[in-house]
């Protein structure tokens, strides 16, 4: 989701000088140096530097970020605090909730099944799951009409599908949500997705099918999709077709006692300029968040669009398989004409989307993308694509630059650091 940033504490980080890089921890060593690659490693100190002034400025307990370019990982670097009580230093291996994070994974599933031929992108989600096939729309005065069509699996791809969240809806669908206990995906849930999907099928649309750009529980269902297409839970297929063949061996919807002490602490703001753990449950609004008990063993609702934890490492190598055009080594997920059908613009006839996607970019299946790098005010260039997460984490593959770039933090709500990461990752670029 999309970030606020203090500007004079960006233009401080940019304008500083450059500063000394700082050796990764020992848990991920560059595979390459950056000047191989055409990274200036005197600059990628600013970076180092730049992160470290959030831990300084107590706008961030710790920070974990990875540079890749043309496949090889040239600066990881761990700033700060995993627990800032405890003083446990930030490690490059710390494991981190990801939240939106979790949206192109699940999105690469559905694609997975779309090349296999079970399903099209033109397919009614009720094709799947039944309980969608009366859908309505419900208006600001609180009335409700027919949909004017089936949602499709395209439309929850690209958030299209007319559901929304309901931390984002102050509204009449919004209070549905609410009245009916459907949640965000943020929280303990104590149905599986199969109830859970349902419920959500029962409840009002905020816009027609097809209509408007609505940030949404969409990804979810898709999660749901994928389970009744493959005849296995969600995390399951997930494991077994993503996560172990990317030997992404740290990214789950579970976080187990074995790795208890790699599992970074959420921090918001006290309201005195720092920031405190935050509370297990929390309520920030509209939304309940549970930054603990809803990552413990044993969970029965998956979310595909908020659900799980990775570290840096592991989500690279996902990033890396979309880079290299879906595949990684002698592992394909995907077509390179799938990659590239994702990563095209899927709201163009919506015009200016604004919003949660901000100026010069547009959605696709999965991913914001950058269509007017000038329109975003940032450096950048078109055809990037990426997401972030409600806990503060972001990341991007820029094709044309052959890079990728992922930022873990934890902090929530107004975490100001993924807009400094980006000009800070692009200024170390000399060639």
């Amino acid at each position: 989701m999309k970030t606020w940033i203090r500007l004079p504490i960006v233009a401080a980080l940019i304008t500083c000088a450059s500063y000394a890089s700082h050796a990764p921890s020992a848990q991920q060593r560059p595979a390459a140096t950056p000047e191989t690659v055409g990274i200036s490693s005197e600059r990628l100190g600013r970076l180092h530097q730049g992160m470290q002034v959030f831990v300084d400025l107590h706008e961030a307990g710790g920070i974990v970020t990875l540079i890749a370019r043309d496949g090889k990982v040239v600066d990881v670097h761990a700033s700060g605090f995993q627990d800032v009580d405890s003083r446990t230093p930030m490690k490059t291996d710390t494991i981190f909730r990801i939240a939106s994070m979790s949206k192109p994974i699940t999105s690469v599933a559905v694609m997975m099944l779309y090349e296999e031929g079970k399903l099209l992108l033109t397919d009614p989600v009720s094709r799947f799951i039944p309980a969608f096939k009366t859908s309505t729309v419900m208006g600001a005065d609180g009335t409700t009409t027919p949909a004017r069509r089936a949602i499709t699996i395209r439309d929850l791809l690209s958030h299209r599908s007319g559901i929304t969240y309901g931390f984002l809806n102050n509204g009449p669908v919004g209070n549905a949500y609410r009245k009916e206990g459907i949640a965000d995906g943020l929280t303990v849930m104590p149905t599986n997705l199969a109830e859970a999907i349902d419920k959500l099928a029962a409840a009002p649309l905020v816009s027609q099918p097809g209509a408007a750009w609505n940030y949404s529980l969409s990804t979810d269902v898709l999660g749901r999709v994928v389970e009744v297409v493959s005849g296995k839970t969600f995390d399951v297929f997930l494991r077994e077709r993503v996560f172990t063949p990317l030997g992404m061996t740290d990214t789950s919807f579970e976080v187990p006692d074995a790795r208890a002490s790699r599992f970074a602490t959420v921090y918001s703001p006290d309201g005195a300029g720092a920031i405190r753990p935050m509370k297990d449950p929390e309520s920030f609004g509209n939304t309940v968040m549970s930054p603990s008990a809803s990552y413990k063993p044993g969970k029965k609702y998956f979310s595909g669009g908020a659900g799980l934890t990775s570290t840096a490492s592991d989500y690279a190598k996902f990033c890396q398989m979309l880079l290299d055009g879906g595949s990684a080594g002698s592992t394909r997920l995907l077509s390179p004409k799938t990659v590239e059908l994702m990563t095209a613009n899927h709201t163009a006839d919506l015009g200016a989307v604004g919003g949660l996607l901000g100026a010069g970019t547009a959605f696709g299946l999965g991913f914001q993308v950058t269509t007017d790098v000038g329109a975003t005010q940032t450096m950048g260039s078109n055809g990037m694509y990426g997401w972030s997460g409600i806990y503060g984490t972001v990341f991007w593959v820029d094709p044309k630059e052959k890079l990728v770039a992922i930022m873990m933090v934890q902090r929530y709500p107004g975490s100001p650091v993924a807009a400094a990461f980006r000009p800070l990752v692009y200024q170390a670029l000399v060639k």
